[in-house]
């Protein structure tokens, strides 16, 4: 205890890693109004692949578990709460990279925030099978941000 605040001394532990826990707030930065739906973090990254029987070995001994869905038009590996997909020639999307998904509650009220903010939508969303919906933006750098709603 300090003896001029009566209040204890803590010091972070500097090797510990920061925590963050989602919130709803409402803010207005640079003229934009943020809803304040934050976003689940990212749990899912698509990767381009030119030849999918050579990526899905390379990913299955990265990951160390075998693929959960195994098509020719898309290749899933579920590891560690994170998904990993696979798409020969950059699927019907053209994906020339890999792009991250953000998992968010309300596709439709982020799609608006981020493009209010800057962001240019390149792909809306739409189904992608079992009511998950997938979009894509490009922020001012041209770089693809994935957005992701489950059911």
């Amino acid at each position: 205890m300090s003896a001029q605040t009566g209040q204890e001394s803590r010091s972070a532990d500097p090797r510990a890693a920061p925590s963050v826990t989602g919130m709803d707030i409402t803010t207005t930065t640079s003229g934009v109004t943020m809803t304040g739906s934050s976003t689940q973090g990212i749990k899912t990254v698509l990767h381009p692949v030119s030849d999918l029987a050579r990526a899905k070995a390379v990913y299955a001994a990265l990951l160390g578990v075998p693929p959960q869905a195994d098509e020719s038009y898309y290749v899933g590996f579920e590891a560690e709460g994170q998904h990993i997909g696979l798409v020969p020639g950059g699927g019907p999307q053209g994906m020339t990279s890999s792009v991250a998904y953000w998992h968010v509650p309300d596709i439709e009220a982020k799609l608006a925030e981020v493009t209010a903010a800057g962001a240019t939508v390149k792909e809306p969303a739409h189904d992608v099978g079992g009511g998950r919906l997938v979009a894509t933006v490009t922020d001012p750098d041209g770089n693809v941000l994935g957005l992701l709603q489950d059911p």
